[in-house]
C-alpha cells in the first residue's frame, strides 16, 4: 500500500461510513430502536470513555490486553468502552433507591476492542444491547429474545436464516460433577467447551491437558459434549435437576412468544465471560459459518460484584458487523440503503433564483423532502446530477416557467410530468 493511500485511510479496525454505509447503519438502529421501543425497552446511553478500574473488577486484569486502556492528563486510568453492561451496572447501582424494577433498558453504543480482526470483528462496532434487571423469571430471556428476533424480521431475515442456541451453565457444571470433574477444573473446563466449534477438537483436547485435566477427566468432557438435547441431559444425570426444568420452563415460554423454529438446544454454548450465572445463548447463521449475531444471557451476581445492591439481570449484545455481512450474503442489503429524497429543484439563470426557492419551500411545506439547486444550471446537468443523486421528482424553473406561472415537475422513475403553481 503507498503512503498516499495510508494517509486516507481510517485506524486499522476502524471504519468510515459515507453516505450509501451510513444509510444502512441508520436503518439497522432504526430497527433495533423499533424493535426495542415494540417491546416496552427504555433508551439510555453512557459515556464512551469509561473508568478502567470498573472494567478491571467485571473482567478482571488482562481485559488491559484486549481493549483501549489509556492515563490521561490527570493521572486518570481510563479506557474506551469495550462493551456497555459495566456502564449499566453503574448507573443503575448509582440510582439504584430510586428506579422502578424490573427495568428494561436498551442503548445502541459504539464500543472499542484491541483485538485480533476476523471475519465479522472489527476493532470498532456499534452494539445494541437488551437489559432487563430485577426479572429473576426466565419470562426476561424469553422477551430480550423475542425482541432481537423481532429486529432480525423486520431487518429482512427469516426463521430459516437463523438459529438461537442456548444452554444452562449450571447445567453444565451439573454434568462435569456427575463425571467427577474436580470443581477447581470446571472453570477451565467451561473456557474450552467455549471454544467449541472455533477451534478443532484437538486444540481443545490441549486445553484441557495443559489446564491440569487427566485423560479420563477429559474424556468425560467430550462425552458431555456429545450430549445433543435436554432429554439427553436428563438421562445422563439420571434425574430432573433445577437447571433443566429451568430450561424447560424457558423453552415453553420462548415457543409462545414464536421463537420455537429457531431454538436449538446446544450443551457448548456457554459464554466465555464467567459473570454469566445461568441461561445463555447465541444466534448464529443457520449453516453457522460465521461469528455470532448476538449473545448473551443471565448474570444475577454482577450488580453485587460492582458494589451494588444484589439484583437479578438479563442482557444481550447484537453487533452491527455480523448482521451487515449477512444480510449482504443472503442479497436483502438493499432493502436497506437510502431512502429517496422526493423532490430536485433546479434553475436556468440567477433571475430565477428566488421563484426556485418559494417552490422548493412551499414543496416542503407539504411534507415533502426537497434538495433546493446552489446555483443556476443547464438541464442537461440538472437531471443528469439529480438522475444519480437518489430524487424521485424532478423541477426545473426557467424562463417559461416564470412566465407560466407554473412549475413541470417530472417523474424520474415514470418520466411522467405534472404542474404545480409558482408561487408570485
Amino acid at each position: 500500500m503507498s503512503e498516499e493511500d495510508v494517509q486516507f485511510a481510517p485506524p486499522r479496525g476502524m471504519r468510515d461510513f459515507y453516505p450509501a454505509e451510513m444509510a444502512v447503519r441508520n436503518r439497522l438502529f432504526d430497527a433495533w430502536r423499533q424493535s426495542a421501543r415494540r417491546f416496552g425497552f427504555c433508551q439510555y446511553d453512557a459515556c464512551v470513555v469509561e473508568q478502567l478500574s470498573l472494567l478491571k473488577r467485571k473482567a478482571g486484569e488482562e481485559i488491559v490486553n484486549q481493549i483501549y486502556a489509556f492515563t490521561d492528563k490527570s493521572n486518570r486510568e481510563l479506557a474506551l468502552r469495550p462493551e456497555m453492561t459495566p456502564s449499566l451496572a453503574r448507573m443503575v447501582a448509582a440510582r439504584q433507591g430510586n428506579l422502578v424494577f424490573p427495568l428494561r433498558w436498551f442503548a445502541v453504543a459504539q464500543c472499542f476492542r484491541y483485538e485480533r480482526m476476523t471475519k465479522g470483528r472489527k476493532r470498532e462496532h456499534y452494539q445494541w444491547n437488551l437489559d432487563i434487571v430485577g426479572e429473576p423469571s426466565v419470562a426476561a430471556e424469553a422477551d430480550v429474545l423475542a425482541t432481537a428476533a423481532d429486529a432480525l424480521a423486520t431487518l429482512g431475515l427469516r426463521p430459516n436464516d437463523y438459529r438461537i442456541h442456548y444452554n444452562h451453565r449450571g447445567l453444565l457444571s451439573e454434568l462435569l460433577a456427575r463425571m467427577d470433574i474436580r470443581p477447581e477444573l470446571h472453570p477451565a473446563c467451561f473456557l474450552a467447551v467455549d471454544k467449541r466449534g472455533k477451534l478443532p477438537d484437538p486444540e481443545i483436547e490441549t486445553l484441557l491437558r495443559e489446564a491440569g485435566l487427566s485423560p479420563r477427566e477429559i474424556g468425560a468432557v467430550f462425552e458431555i459434549l456429545r450430549i445433543d438435547s435436554l432429554e439427553a441431559a436428563e438421562t445422563f444425570l439420571g434425574q430432573p435437576t433445577p437447571s433443566t426444568e429451568r430450561l424447560r420452563a424457558f423453552a415453553g415460554l420462548a415457543d409462545v412468544c414464536g421463537l420455537g423454529p429457531v431454538l436449538r438446544f446446544d450443551i457448548s454454548v456457554v459464554r466465555g465471560l464467567a459473570y454469566y450465572t445461568g441461561i445463555v445463548f447465541e444466534a448464529f447463521d443457520a449453516q453457522r459459518a460465521s461469528r455470532a449475531i448476538f449473545g448473551g444471557g443471565r448474570y444475577d451476581n454482577l450488580l453485587g460484584d460492582l458494589g451494588g445492591a444484589p439484583m437479578t439481570a438479563v442482557g444481550l449484545g447484537f453487533g452491527d458487523v455480523v448482521v451487515t455481512d449477512l444480510l449482504e450474503e443472503k442479497g436483502r442489503l438493499g432493502t436497506l440503503s437510502a431512502q429517496p429524497f422526493d423532490l430536485a429543484v433546479g434553475f436556468m439563470q440567477e433571475s430565477e433564483r428566488l421563484p426556485a426557492a418559494r417552490f422548493a419551500a412551499s414543496m416542503r411545506a407539504t411534507g415533502l423532502s426537497v434538495e433546493m439547486g446552489l446555483s443556476p444550471e443547464k438541464p442537461k446537468h440538472f437531471f443528469s446530477r439529480v438522475g444519480r443523486g437518489g430524487f424521485l421528482q424532478a423541477a426545473y424553473i426557467g424562463p417559461d416557467d416564470i412566465a407560466r406561472g407554473k412549475a413541470r415537475i417530472k417523474n424520474l422513475v415514470s418520466r411522467a410530468e405534472t404542474e404545480a403553481e409558482l408561487s408570485s
